[in-house]
C-alpha cells in the first residue's frame, strides 16, 4: 500500500472541490488531499457515503477541515446552489476536480435514453458548468486548476459512459488553449482500471457483453489494474503538480512514476544494461523523436493537435515530457548510468508507440513506392529501440 502521508504539506491551505467523493477513488483522493495539508470539499449525492468520507477524513487528518455537500449533479439548480455556497464559504476552490461519474453499459440500442440524459448532465454537463462558475474568479486572481477524470475512450457496451467522458477530455483541451498565457491550469487524469464496486459492476456487464468472463476480462487487463489507494494518491499529486501537466491527458500511473512511487517492468532484465553500450544506440534513437518532434510542430493546429493526443494516449506522457526523459537518459547515459526499470520501460513503450504508427502508416499509405520506403524508415527506428534494449 502507498504511503500518502510521504507529502505533507504539498497543497497547505488549498481549498479542493472533489465531486464524487464519496466512495472508492474519491474517498482515497480526499484522504491524499488532506494529507497534503488541503481543506476538502466533498461534493456527494449519496447522504450516507458522504457523511462517513467526511468523518473518515477529519478522523485522519483533523488539523485539515473536511466538509460533505449533498448534491445531484445532474441537476443544475442543486449545482448553483452548491457553487453559491462555496464561494460565500470558502471563496473560489483553488482546485476543482470533477470526479464524479455515473456508468450504465450496454449497447447503443439497448440503453434507454434517460440513461443517456442522465449520463450528459452528470459525465459532461456539470463539468461544463462548474468551469464556468468558477472561471470568473480563478480568472480575477490569476490562479487556478481544473481537472477531469477520461476513460480510455470508444469502447463496446460502454457508449453512454464513455461518449461523455471522452468528451471531457476534449473540454478540457479547449480551456487548456483558451487558457494559455495564465497562471490557470487544465488536465485530464485517468484512474487506470480500479477494481472499485462502481468499476466491477459496469465491467461484468461489459464482459458478458462481449462473451468473456470476468476473470478473463481482468487477466486480459492485468498490467493497468491498481488499486483505489494508489489512484487517490495519483489524483492528489497530479493537483499538487498541475502545472506540469497542464493541457495533458495523462495517467494515475504516469503520476506515481513521475512521483517515484511506481515503477513498470523493463523488457530486459537489469543484469544485462551497460550504459557505455548503449549510448551509441540511444543516440540514433534520441535523434529520430527530435526530427519526429520538429517534424510535428511545423504541421498545421489541426493536425498537431491530433498527432500530439495520438502520442499521449499512447505513451501515457505527452510529447514534451518525452523529450525531458530523452535528455535525462542522453545525461544518465553519459556519465555512466542507466536505470533500468524507468528508462527500460520508457523506451519500451516508445518502441510499442513506432510500432503503432507502422500499423497507421501500413492502413493509409497507398502508394506502394512510399509504403515501402517509410515502413523500412519505421522499421529501422523500432531496430535502434531494440538494439539498445538489448545492448
Amino acid at each position: 500500500m502507498l504511503d500518502r502521508d510521504k507529502f505533507p504539506r504539498l497543497l497547505d491551505n488549498k481549498t479542493i472541490l472533489l465531486t464524487g467523493a464519496g466512495g472508492g477513488i474519491g474517498i482515497e483522493a480526499a484522504l491524499a488531499f488532506a494529507a497534503m495539508g488541503a481543506r476538502v470539499i466533498l461534493a456527494e449525492i449519496d447522504p450516507v457515503k458522504g457523511k462517513e468520507a467526511e468523518e473518515a477524513v477529519v478522523a485522519a487528518y483533523p488539523d485539515n477541515p473536511a466538509d460533505f455537500y449533498p448534491v445531484d449533479l445532474s441537476d443544475e439548480s442543486q449545482v448553483r446552489a452548491m457553487v453559491d455556497w462555496i464561494i460565500r464559504n470558502y471563496g473560489a476552490p483553488d482546485v476543482v476536480f470533477n470526479n464524479a461519474t455515473i456508468t450504465k453499459m450496454g449497447a447503443v440500442d439497448q440503453v434507454d435514453i434517460s440513461f443517456w440524459d442522465k449520463s450528459y448532465g452528470v459525465n459532461l454537463k456539470a463539468s461544463v458548468l462548474l468551469s464556468q462558475l468558477f472561471l470568473p474568479l480563478m480568472k480575477q486572481r490569476n490562479s487556478g486548476t481544473l481537472v477531469f477524470v477520461s476513460s480510455s475512450g470508444a469502447s463496446p457496451y460502454m457508449g453512454a459512459y464513455e461518449v461523455f467522458k471522452t468528451a471531457q477530455v476534449e473540454l478540457s483541451n479547449t480551456l487548456a488553449m483558451e487558457l494559455e498565457g495564465t497562471n490557470i491550469n487544465a488536465y485530464t487524469i485517468g484512474p487506470g482500471l480500479v477494481k472499485t464496486q462502481t468499476a466491477m459492476n459496469a465491467i461484468e456487464t461489459v464482459s458478458a457483453s462481449m462473451g468473456m468472463s470476468l476473470d478473463a476480462f481482468y487477466e486480459m487487463n492485468s498490467k493497468h489494474i491498481i488499486g483505489a489507494d494508489a489512484a487517490g494518491l495519483g489524483f492528489a499529486l497530479s493537483a499538487a503538480h498541475a502545472e506540469r501537466y497542464r493541457g495533458q491527458e495523462i495517467g494515475c500511473i504516469q503520476v506515481l512514476m513521475d512521483n517515484n512511487l511506481f515503477a513498470e517492468e523493463a523488457e530486459q532484465p537489469a543484469a544485462e544494461m551497460n550504459p557505455a553500450n548503449k549510448l551509441p544506440y540511444f543516440q540514433r534513437v534520441q535523434k529520430t523523436f527530435l526530427e519526429q518532434y520538429d517534424g510535428w510542430q511545423r504541421m498545421n493546429l489541426f493536425e498537431r493537435q491530433w498527432v500530439f493526443r495520438d502520442f499521449k494516449k499512447s505513451m501515457g506522457l505527452s510529447a514534451e515530457q518525452a523529450l525531458e526523459s530523452l535528455q535525462r537518459m542522453s545525461d544518465s547515459l553519459s556519465g555512466g548510468q542507466y536505470d533500468a526499470q524507468k528508462d527500460g520501460a520508457f523506451l519500451a513503450n516508445l518502441k510499442r508507440y513506432w510500432e503503432h504508427q507502422l500499423k497507421l502508416m501500413q492502413g493509409y499509405e497507398k502508394n506502394p513506392a512510399k509504403l515501402a520506403e517509410n515502413t523500412r524508415i519505421i522499421e529501422g527506428w523500432i531496430e535502434d529501440i531494440q538494439q539498445l534494449l538489448q545492448a
